[in-house]
């Protein structure tokens, strides 16, 4: 029998003596004290209406001084007692009737992915899974975070290591073992699978990068760190010469390729591509817009230009800048300068080794002094940032291991130099919708990132992309002589599109019903790398061609 059964029959038992018990001296007291004798039910009603502290009937006074300390003790009890009931012996009783409703086990259940532990790092992954409808069955010990996964559809085993909890989940049926608690449990816990005889996937998500080994050793198929991975999609973000926005543009000849961010009073908020007719006014094609971190590529006519958007435009050096001219509101990205990063824990460290590796200048602020820290202060204070020389830098990374900080620091910073991008680390991902509405040009969570690679690996996906990006190859005209692109359905065989076409030194930027392909011409192509692919075997090349980077 559970313990609070006990102290609820112990209750059960012993109130109604300790009423009676009270009432029988109360008859003695009145009738030997008081000279005023009552009844046994008088005396029962008094003790109970005293007890539970309801009232005293008609009884209000007493003469006898040891009446009165017995009255007065009897009061005081009866506040006590209703006190001590509920605490004591109704509310654990409740608890352990509510807490004996939760699940114990999922009998029947095949081809899941079991996970041990919910926490930042799986949110993602329950999503992506019930998406692919496969099966997952999380093992959590806290009863409040079962009943929340509870609610929101999930199915739950509450348990720990020590009660068959890996048993309960039909672990030897399953596909894969998910290991998300500390790393000394996960260690524990791909032992107890491989000892249950669990031949399936185990992956394992570690806190520290050199406990890999030892869980490679205790039976892990694969280990994550999903900070480091974090981390590097973050300085990608950040640099070009990390990952290029654009790919292949370092070899484009006359075409050049940029970024744009639209600012907030900037006339092209609103209006869709079609609307805004850049091409006709500055001569630039548009070939992508990121809004709040995402890629919208290839453009349609259209797509709204966002504010806080950033364009990826291409033209000559001469159009690029007319389109700052023309369009008021708009700046182009500073390529030179240095990375304000501030938090240097673990993400912010590898960050900040990243960049440095391929000689990026960093600047980094932390609260705390240690070795690689630049400036020791808070990154909302006004005269740290211009110590720091944001209002120069390519951009400001933040790395800080709180999202209410994160949020808070994005509004200062975008107050204090609206043109610098912020690219923001995040904890939970459903806070990242809130730091890209705060004013952050890129955020990303590492739920994102570790549903993302486990996804991946548990469904069979050959490729995972954290940080989409836009192809620009430049081919020859070869078998495209005489035709106008539309007329090929070039965007419609193969997703990519024309941008540019190089004829006699000079960049053609418009087709109008006129235009042709000739002999010799150069053309620009952007679109994803599939895409690429699509247009080469379409339209094949008379030699093999390949852009100077590739993704």
């Amino acid at each position: 029998m559970l313990r609070s059964k006990q102290r609820l029959a112990l209750l059960l038992v012993s109130l109604p003596i300790v009423i009676v018990a009270v009432a029988l001296v109360y008859m003695l007291g009145m009738g030997v004290l008081e000279n005023e004798p009552r009844g046994f039910w008088e005396s029962l009603e008094w003790a109970a209406e005293s007890l539970a502290t309801t009232g005293y009937g008609s009884d209000a006074h007493w003469d006898h001084p040891l009446m009165v300390v017995f009255v007065v003790l009897v009061q005081f009890g009866g506040v006590f007692l209703v006190f001590l009931i509920f605490p004591i012996y109704l509310i654990p009783f409740l608890e352990e009737r509510f807490e004996s409703r939760l699940p114990k086990s999922v009998p029947g259940m095949s081809d899941h992915v079991v996970v041990y532990r919910y926490g930042a790092a799986v949110a993602t992954l329950l999503d992506e899974m019930k998406r692919a409808e496969v099966a997952t069955v999380v093992i959590e010990e806290d009863a409040a975070q079962v009943r929340r996964l509870m609610e929101r559809g999930h199915l739950v085993v509450q348990g720990s290591l020590d009660d068959s909890s890996l048993e309960r989940s039909s672990l030897l049926a399953a596909r894969a073992l998910v290991a998300n608690g500390k790393d000394d449990e996960n260690a524990a816990v791909i032992l107890a699978a491989r000892q249950a005889g669990f031949q399936g996937d185990v992956l394992a998500i570690v806190e520290e990068p050199y406990h890999r080994k030892p869980m490679m050793l205790a039976g892990a198929t694969a280990v994550f760190t999903p900070r480091h991975i974090l981390g590097a999609a973050l300085a990608a973000r950040a640099s070009e010469r990390i990952s290029p926005r654009v790919e292949g543009a370092q070899v484009l000849g006359k075409l050049v390729v940029s970024e744009i961010k639209i600012g907030a009073q900037s006339a092209l908020v609103g209006k869709t591509l079609a609307e805004s007719n850049l091409g006709h006014r500055t001569g630039i094609s548009v070939i992508g817009q990121w809004v709040e971190g995402r890629l919208m590529a290839p453009p349609k006519a259209d797509m709204k230009l966002e504010r806080a958007g950033i364009l990826i435009v291409a033209g000559s050096e001469e159009a690029i800048q007319r389109l700052g001219e023309v369009c008021a509101g708009t700046t182009r990205l500073r390529r030179t300068g240095p990375f304000v990063l501030a938090g240097y824990g673990e993400v912010g460290r590898k960050v900040a080794e990243l960049l440095r590796d391929v000689g990026e200048r960093v600047e980094v602020i932390d609260r705390e002094e240690g070795e690689g820290v630049d400036r020791v202060g808070n990154i909302l204070d006004h005269r740290v940032l211009e110590m720091a020389g944001l209002r120069e830098a390519q951009a400001v990374i933040l790395a800080v291991d709180s999202d209410a900080a994160t949020l808070f620091a994005t509004v200062i910073l975008k107050d204090f130099a609206p043109e610098v991008p912020v690219i923001a680390r995040v904890n939970q991902a459903q806070n990242v919708q809130r730091i890209h509405q705060a004013g952050a040009d890129f955020a990303l969570s590492i739920s994102q990132v570790s549903g993302q690679i486990l996804a991946g690996r548990l469904l069979g996906r050959e490729s995972i992309s954290l940080d989409p990006k836009v192809t620009v190859l430049k081919v020859s005209s070869s078998g495209l002589e005489g035709n106008h692109p539309a007329q090929l359905g070039i965007r419609e065989r193969t997703g990519a599109s024309v941008v540019a076409v190089e004829r006699s030194g000079n960049l053609v930027l418009e087709f109008g019903p006129d235009f042709r392909f000739l002999e010799g011409n150069e053309v620009y192509i952007c679109g994803s790398v599939e895409a690429m692919q699509s247009f080469v075997e379409t339209f094949p090349q008379p030699a093999p061609r390949r852009p100077a980077v590739t993704g």
